[in-house]
């Protein structure tokens, strides 16, 4: 399967009528790694209220990967999800975006991936995540399919969320609604400055990130606020 018209066959035979999240998300999330041809191993993270969990996954190589993400706090994956843009990673083992992930990753046999956000919904968001063992395992094909499963996969989780809202639900939705915003903004910004790409911009992003051991959306937030980067003598804890 690796067309538009069987993926989306396969994807409108998942029932979702009378079944928890967790059956349809594991179904949507085999579908997937079928029709994805570099795909080894793919996975469905969910950020809610900074907790960033695997929703499903298929293929173990794939929960491993995104638990030591959790574990760094960051990763492709996670900002996928916070900043609603795909990262893709060629080769794990030259990647400098995240390099304590990605030194780990190598270790495990991951040599390439790719991480596509899921359009926004509700107070959770989230990423398709795809592994490979072979290096630059994704391309455009890959991309495109991984976008449509995306679309279904966030419509699933806003409607089991919609069935259970609450007061608390819908602060959830705005507080991630602001740090998408944020973070586009301070992208913008570090664009239009230094005459950067977007992934150049998110480069810088996360790197302040990492160097003050600050949550990326504080980051963007401090830039977009105070016209400047936080370096790394301005420490903030997680």
């Amino acid at each position: 399967m690796s067309d538009f018209a069987s993926l989306h066959a396969a994807l409108t035979r998942v029932v979702v009528a009378d079944r928890s999240l967790q059956e349809v998300l594991d179904d949507i999330v085999g579908i997937a790694r079928q029709a994805m041809p570099g795909s080894e191993a793919t996975s469905i993270t969910l950020v809610r209220r900074e907790h960033s969990f695997t929703a499903a996954f298929a293929g173990q190589l794939a929960k491993d990967a995104d638990e030591l993400q959790y574990e760094c706090g960051y990763g492709p994956c996670m900002d996928a999800a916070r900043a609603g843009q795909v990262f893709s990673i060629p080769d794990m083992r030259v990647e400098d975006r995240w390099p304590d992930y990605a030194q780990h990753a190598a270790a495990r046999g991951v040599r390439s991936s790719l991480s596509v956000p899921l359009p926004f919904q509700d107070a959770v968001i989230g990423a398709l995540n795809n592994y490979s063992t072979s290096t630059e395992a994704f391309g455009d094909d890959d991309l495109k399919l991984g976008q449509e499963v995306a679309g279904w996969v966030a419509v699933a989780v806003g409607n089991a969320h919609h069935a259970a809202r609450t007061a608390e639900d819908l602060a959830d939705m705005r507080a991630a609604m602001m740090t998408r915003a944020v973070i586009e903004q301070a992208k913008g910004i570090l664009m239009e400055r230094h005459r950067i790409t977007e992934d150049d911009a998110f480069r810088l992003l996360s790197k302040a990130s990492q160097d003050t051991n600050t949550k990326l959306r504080l980051i963007a937030d401090e830039l977009v606020r105070t016209g400047a980067l936080p370096g790394p003598n301005r420490i903030r804890q997680v």
